[in-house]
């Protein structure tokens, strides 16, 4: 009985140290290697195969916003557009559209086409705004935003409370101004006959019923809803049934001629970041990191890491055998 006593006690002695070691951590090193080793490639619908992360981030900005702009303007919106992607992908493992019902990508082949002559200054331009914000991401309490951006605002971005009937924390109206001096196409105005616009509308519109119009706002100057006798519609209704190109619109009824004037202000959806808005401040001299933190409220930039359990535990064992 004592040799089996002292047979235990001398296992125990060997195996303890063994089962009080801890599990090492993950050094920093050790995770940024990995991110290098398992890059996020982005499948776009219509392209034969995915491609990688910053490449495609390079499409984007290329077809989202005017090589012409700024530096600090294109970084913004190569950020955006990296985190746009990433959330809408979910880190790659989806695909996306190529056109503004996710954001609009363009080939390296359409480029060239498109940039003619200055494709080379273009293209490097665009680059350098990629490289100079490879990884960059936008967050809200540690996680993903939504980063939604349009073309041009009325001075104020919407709420996403207004738009979709969600409140979004870092979706908030914010001031957007000076568009006007960036050569942004602002105000819109169009016009169709009565005919037409009974045609577009499926309804019966006479003189009192415009007369009767009222477009209710909000406190962003847009429309959020257009009630007349017998018919009551939202902001985004119209805009869609109009083709408008935002929901701050105006409408007026010629009586003599039977002509319906819409005008319209901005484009687009009008939610997260102005586009033309970011390249009137980069022109004052703000950093992308400040146009994105005004547009984006309460947001902070920092960079993506995908760990790959894979990945991870082939580095670990690699690192921990040294």
């Amino acid at each position: 009985m004592d040799k089996l006593l002292t047979a235990l006690f001398i296992i125990l002695l060997f195996f303890i140290p063994f089962l009080l070691r801890e599990t090492p951590e993950v050094s920093e090193e050790v995770e940024e290697a990995e991110a290098e080793l398992c890059p996020v490639e982005i499948t776009v619908a219509g392209m034969d195969k995915p491609i990688p992360l910053e490449e495609y981030v390079v499409g984007v900005v290329a077809a989202e916003m005017p090589a012409t702009f700024e530096a600090e303007a294109l970084k913004a919106q190569a950020i955006a557009a990296r985190t746009y992607a990433l959330r809408t992908t979910d880190n790659g493992t989806k695909a996306i559209a190529a056109d503004v019902s996710a954001q609009v990508h363009s080939a390296e082949a359409k480029r060239k086409e498109r940039w003619g002559k200055e494709f080379k200054r273009n293209e490097r331009k665009v680059r350098a705004a990629v490289e100079a914000t490879a990884g960059d991401i936008i967050v809200y309490e540690d996680e993903m935003i939504a980063a939604m951006f349009f073309s041009t605002s009325n001075g104020k971005t919407e709420t996403a409370q207004n738009f979709s009937g969600n409140d979004v924390p870092y979706l908030q109206s914010v001031e957007s101004p000076g568009e006007g001096d960036v050569e942004a196409n602002v105000e819109r105005k169009s016009e169709m006959t009565l005919a037409e616009w009974n045609k577009v509308m499926g309804g019966k519109w006479n003189a009192d019923r415009f007369k009767s119009l009222q477009l209710v706002r909000n406190g962003t100057g847009r429309v959020q809803k257009v009630i007349s006798t017998g018919f009551e519609a939202s902001g985004r209704e119209m805009r869609d049934l109009l083709g408008l190109a935002s929901t701050d619109f105006d409408i007026a009824f010629d009586v003599t001629n039977k002509i319906v004037h819409v005008t319209t202000t901005g484009y687009g959806h009008g939610v997260g970041m102005s586009q033309y808005g970011a390249e009137a401040y980069a022109q004052k001299g703000w950093t992308a990191e400040r146009i994105l933190l005004h547009y984006y409220t309460g947001t902070e930039i920092k960079k993506f890491t995908l760990l790959d359990s894979k990945c991870l535990k082939t580095l670990s064992l690699a690192d921990n055998s040294q």
